[in-house]
């Protein structure tokens, strides 16, 4: 494995302290991000205390470690760089109390010898955040200290104010990092060079030429025995105020005055506070059949396992361009996509038999799967005699260049860059609070659940919503590969 070049990993040497590192997120995302983070150079002094409920022997988190990337890690694990890791891997009981963390975590400073900063990831249900963030300040590890805390962040505006007051009685906003795995990943961080670094389509990114945008992310996957758990939350909850809103910043803001943490997260903040608050004929919420029977789940449930909704930003760059959002479980196909619209010709010179108009507008295609795959559709003269127009593509794929080796993970990016302490791809307490009141509105008077069968796009409401535009997935023409 090639190693990185100096000065892309954090400036101090980090002591890691993992909360909840026997948990399905650890396991399967944290254990080995570390891992590759720590194999691949970027952390060359980096020391990783997990703590968890379980009571295990140093040498029994070890093991659990190596089975965890034997099982979850996408790179190969070679015994050379395992045995590195788990020289810097320890393990403290929550039961042990705030006395015998704080004396871990000094023990793993002083290996250093130098100054060293700390990071606390909290890989902990919501209940029992403060419970740890209360642990960490009566073990005497605040000062030179970044927290990382896992959604939801509150359930509504009253649970998140109340969540950010508690938080930060022991840390300070900017020691705080609230995480959202979607802007960790690739092809979220490429709207921003999309946008910024090309001349071609900036001075376009506007309601002069935008019709409308849909930020679209189906899943196929149920809940089973997460039910229970989701019975509290729901989709909009567990997803759009933590997922689809911030992809949502990232397409509408305005040019940061620098592509610094600061000036993003202003620009982001801007869009929330130029957002209509969301009102409940504007969306529409769906069940699927069958939900109902998992444990845990009220016979009688009203809970959302679909959410489409419209969004407007009142601003002078998107006045009259509605957002449409949808997500939800057990749909027909897992995507990830950003659609943008633009506004068809006036008037068109071309004959009805042609073609043209057939396939819709035109459209800009974001792809935030792993593959981040770019399209920009576009009508174009069909070979022969005549004039017949088809709809083509070009297309650009994270895969089709040299790069490619060199992707970072999610977590492993945002992990690196809370350790650096940079906040542009994380959310604030502002930002949190300001969504929260938007949708205030819909989550204090939300329309009735319409059922939707397993393997469809949900409930047939979605396209009085959309209407008369439609929806941009499905897809009428396949990804290249």
């Amino acid at each position: 494995m090639s190693k990185v070049t100096a000065g892309v990993g954090p400036k101090y040497p980090q002591v890691v302290v993992l909360f909840g590192a026997t948990g399905d997120l650890a396991k399967r995302k944290l254990i080995p991000g570390l891992y590759h983070l720590s194999s691949a150079g970027f952390l060359p002094d980096c020391r990783i205390i997990g703590v968890s409920l379980e009571e295990l022997s140093c040498e029994e988190f070890q093991n659990q470690c190596l089975a965890s990337l034997e099982e979850f890690s996408s790179r190969n694990v070679n015994n050379e760089d395992w045995e590195a890791y788990k020289a810097r891997l320890s393990y403290v009981p929550l039961s042990a109390g705030a006395a015998a963390l704080e004396k871990a975590v000094l023990e793993a400073e002083a290996s250093f010898g130098v100054e060293c900063r700390r990071l606390h990831y909290l890989s902990v249900p919501p209940k029992a955040a403060l419970s740890v963030i209360n642990t960490l300040g009566e073990a005497r590890l605040i000062e030179r200290a970044r927290i990382v805390m896992e959604k939801p962040f509150g359930v509504d505006l009253q649970s998140a104010v109340a969540l950010n007051s508690e938080v930060h009685k022991v840390f300070e906003e900017d020691q705080v990092f609230r995480i959202d795995h979607f802007l960790g990943k690739e092809p979220a961080q490429n709207i921003l060079a999309f946008r910024f670094a090309n001349g071609l389509f900036e001075p376009i990114w506007n309601r002069n030429f935008i019709e409308h945008i849909q930020i679209d992310v189906p899943e196929t996957l149920g809940l089973d025995s997460r039910a229970g758990f989701y019975e509290t939350t729901g989709a909009f909850r567990d997803m759009v105020v933590t997922h689809l809103m911030q992809i949502l910043a990232f397409v509408a803001m305005e040019p940061p005055v620098a592509l610094e943490p600061s000036s993003i997260s202003e620009e982001k903040n801007k869009v929330f506070r130029s957002m209509m608050p969301i009102q409940p004929h504007h969306a529409v919420r769906g069940q699927y059949t069958g939900y109902r029977e998992h444990e845990g789940v009220n016979p009688e449930s009203q809970t959302e396992t679909f959410i489409a909704l419209k969004c407007s930003i009142d601003n002078w760059r998107w006045a009259g361009v509605p957002f449409y959002l949808r997500t939800g479980k057990r749909l027909a196909e897992g995507q990830r996509i950003i659609s943008i619209a633009f506004h068809e010709p006036p008037k068109s010179m071309f004959p009805r038999d042609s073609g043209v108009g057939l396939h819709g507008p035109d459209h800009l295609t974001f792809d935030l799967s792993d593959s981040s795959r770019t399209s920009l559709s576009f009508y174009g003269k069909r070979p022969g005699p005549g004039m017949k127009l088809d709809k083509h593509s070009m297309q650009f794929g994270m895969d089709e260049t040299r790069n490619v080796g060199e992707v970072l993970e999610a977590y492993e990016r945002l992990i690196l860059d809370a350790m650096r302490g940079d906040h542009t791809l994380f959310t604030t307490s502002r930002g949190i609070e300001r969504l929260w009141e938007l949708s205030s509105p819909l989550l204090e008077n939300p329309p009735p659940v319409n059922r939707y069968s397993p393997g469809s796009w949900g409930p047939n409401a979605i396209h009085q919503l959309i209407g008369p535009r439609a929806w941009r997935l499905p897809f009428e023409r396949n990804w290249r590969d």
